[in-house]
């Protein structure tokens, strides 16, 4: 196991399990949990480079989503036209960022991401009903 997985500390071990308790808590009352809780933890907790947090957090993004979601559908929340429209969108476009993500250096995908939490947490903020 040690070889397969040469960080598995106990320390290590706390620190994941904490993250993806605060994630997953943040994904089924906020819709985020990835990009706002997964990649800073990734990246301050774990001294993970920007690119492997956000790769990774992507990764774990699938299974909380279906979770969340089956409880989701069984409460008649998803509004289905919205998702799919913009599940097709947002996946053809994902694909082309992820070949971005290789591209661009950890400091500058550090910093975009930053300036977004920032501009989108303002604007939710003091935003009125939409």
């Amino acid at each position: 196991m040690a070889l397969l997985f040469p960080r598995m500390t106990t320390s290590f071990i706390l620190k994941c399990l904490g993250i993806g308790v605060v994630s997953g808590i943040i994904a089924a009352l906020c819709g985020v949990g990835g990009g706002v809780v997964m990649v800073p933890g990734f990246v301050l907790l774990l001294g993970l480079p920007q690119k492997t947090a956000v790769a990774t957090s992507l990764a774990i993004i699938i299974p909380t989503a279906l979770m969340a979601t089956t409880q989701n559908v069984r409460a008649g929340l998803v509004n289905w036209q919205v998702a799919l429209i913009t599940a097709i969108s947002s996946s053809l476009l994902a694909y082309f960022g992820a070949s971005w993500l290789k591209s661009m250096s950890d400091d500058r995908l550090t910093k975009i991401f930053g300036v977004l939490l920032i501009v989108f947490g303002v604007r939710m903020l003091w935003a009125g009903k939409p």
